[in-house]
């Protein structure tokens, strides 16, 4: 009988890359069950990167200071990745093999499953080296939806990639990715954004102490707590209408604290939280959400039909603004250019009482929201002997999701304007 080992490595840079890993660990769990694979089903979820050497460590700790505190500085940091491609790097390699060598050779796994760009060429050269080739099947699974995703996504030593629109694809072959072995399927979100939340909105808010009669507007921080929501929140107290707000800091305490004492001069009801449990009932629940423009969080959005405004005052990295300009031609997403855009977002915005019944674009698989399932079933085929990630097919169920059928045509969730 199979074995079914299977080991997800992502990195700890911001909150996106563990947010895929923990999608597709979950549609493994709920697929797993379904077959009754029991014990056969082992799975493992590793930020290996910053585990195996203080240097690598320090980058990513690196990564989230600068995206936490002086966010305008990324540019630089990733101009300075792109030109030194530790994806490459002969030292980076060597502070990496140790670990890599030690896991792979005790553990033993089926597949590996990489969800981040710095990690495929390391994990295929491991591999190479250790002579596992035909028997550790590597998977990467790529989380940058845009033509401006990292090179370091191009590696044609993996098995599969795993792309979530037909803009990555393409410019994953331009880049020498052999056409066969890349496979559209979406982002992966996790199951619970496809469910209903667990609370009412009358619960919610109550537990927040907000108003379940005023329309919500979430400052989401984002996993490091960066951007420009400070700015933006100040901004807020210029609005006419009737509303409330719902500020998560994310990891960052000084903000944490500001926002608590800006909130005694703005005059807007505001609810102040490091984060919050469950992103699944604040996705539900609020009206709008301004956040900046990472894969996983924006994508979980337009999993459950909210309308966003992206923070684009400070330059995003060219990934991110990849994907702003994507949302913004499909009638998804505002942009924040100054702060004082927030006055006419929340002034023109409309809600809709059905919201989680509205269509989504086909455009880009922006409508493939249970995309974690079907990467996971490929993921589970992978360890059945014989099969050939590039030449047999995995059966995939319709394209259906939890709200209904996919829609072709302009732009929705009242994004007018855009």
């Amino acid at each position: 009988m199979p074995e079914y080992k299977i080991w997800i490595f992502f990195s700890l840079t911001g909150g996106g890359h563990r947010s895929a890993a923990e999608a597709i660990q979950a549609a493994l769990v709920e697929l797993g069950a379904s077959k009754q694979l029991g014990d056969r089903l082992q799975l493992h979820m590793d930020a290996i990167a910053e585990r195996s050497h203080p240097v690598n460590r320090f980058f990513v700790d690196l990564y989230n200071f600068l995206l936490r505190h002086k966010q305008s500085w990324m540019k630089y940091y990733y101009n300075f990745l792109t030109a030194i491609k530790p994806n490459d790097s002969e030292l980076g390699y060597r502070l990496i093999k140790p670990l890599l060598r030690e896991l792979v050779t005790k553990e033993a796994p089926t597949v590996i499953v990489s969800v981040h760009p710095m990690l495929n060429h390391y994990l295929a050269r491991n591999r190479r080296e250790l002579g596992l080739t035909k028997t550790v099947r590597l998977i990467e699974v790529v989380t940058d939806p845009n033509q401006q995703l990292w090179k370091a996504w191009a590696c044609t030593d993996v098995d599969l990639i795993i792309a979530p629109n037909d803009i990555a694809r393409d410019q994953l072959v331009e880049w020498g990715v052999q056409p066969e072995r890349i496979r559209i399927l979406g982002m992966p979100i996790h199951s619970k954004f496809l469910r209903p939340a667990r609370s009412s909105k009358s619960e919610f808010m109550k537990a927040a102490g907000l108003d379940p009669n005023l329309l919500t507007v979430c400052l989401n921080a984002g996993w490091a707590g960066g951007g420009n929501m400070r700015q933006i929140y100040n901004h807020l107290s210029a609005v006419k209408r009737p509303f409330q707000v719902l500020f998560l800091c994310g990891h960052n305490d000084v903000l944490f604290e500001q926002i608590k004492k800006d909130l005694q001069t703005t005059g807007v009801k505001t609810a102040v939280l490091p984060y919050h449990d469950s992103m699944v009932d604040v996705m539900t629940h609020v009206d709008l959400m301004v956040t900046k423009a990472g894969g996983l969080t924006t994508f979980e959005a337009i999993a459950k039909r909210l309308p966003i405004a992206f923070d684009v005052i400070t330059e995003p990295m060219p990934q991110e603004s990849g994907t702003v300009d994507m949302l913004l031609k499909q009638g998804l997403c505002y942009a924040i250019k100054q702060p004082s855009d927030i006055v006419g977002v929340v002034e023109a915005l409309q809600i809709s009482e059905n919201r989680q019944s509205l269509p989504l674009p086909v455009a880009h698989s922006l409508d493939r929201t249970n995309a974690a399932y079907e990467i996971a079933k490929i993921v589970l085929a992978a360890c059945e002997p014989g099969f050939d990630l590039v030449c047999d097919t995995v059966p995939v169920q319709p394209l259906e999701t939890a709200y209904g059928s996919t829609w072709e045509g302009g732009p929705q969730l009242g994004l007018e304007g855009t």
